[in-house]
């Protein structure tokens, strides 16, 4: 006789619990953060794109969001500092898969091998590009952001 939770499996992975795990974590820094930048929002500015004639979505595209877009940029690089190093978090939420914190941790406790270093570089490299597109993303909004007629 076998029992109704014989054959049941947790759903444990990347995109199933990892995610989740990873988005409870970091989205209420986020929230918080944009309730200090909605805080300080002038609503006039979304105010007079109405009476100019505007609809909502296009006062959310040509007013509203140019003017979050730097913080919503700076939420982005926050949470993702947040999620990198997160190892004891995602060994609880990934199962047998292992992350790169994950196989970093486990390579620095057995003898040291020349694969930490290089792990250690691709790992620099992938944060200063992230960096740099979150950087360059800022730069190309202020810069679209002055080209705008007033």
């Amino acid at each position: 006789m076998t029992g109704p939770l014989e054959g049941y499996g947790t759903a444990l992975g990347l995109f199933t619990s990892a995610l989740g795990a990873h988005l409870t974590w970091t989205l209420p820094f986020g929230l918080l953060i944009m309730f200090a930048v909605f805080n300080r929002f002038n609503p006039a500015y979304e105010e007079a794109a109405r009476d100019l004639g505007a609809t909502p979505w296009q006062g959310f595209r040509y007013v509203v969001l140019p003017l979050i877009a730097p913080s919503v940029v700076g939420i982005g690089m926050f949470g993702f500092t947040l999620s990198w190093d997160e190892i004891a978090r995602t060994s609880q939420a990934i199962g047998d898969v292992n992350t790169l914190p994950l196989e970093l941790q486990g390579l620095t406790t057995t003898v040291t091998t020349p694969s930490i270093y290089a792990l250690g570089t691709v790992t620099t490299v992938v944060s200063l590009l992230v960096m740099a597109l979150a950087l360059g993303l800022a730069w190309w909004l202020g810069r679209r952001q002055k080209k705008v007629p007033r």
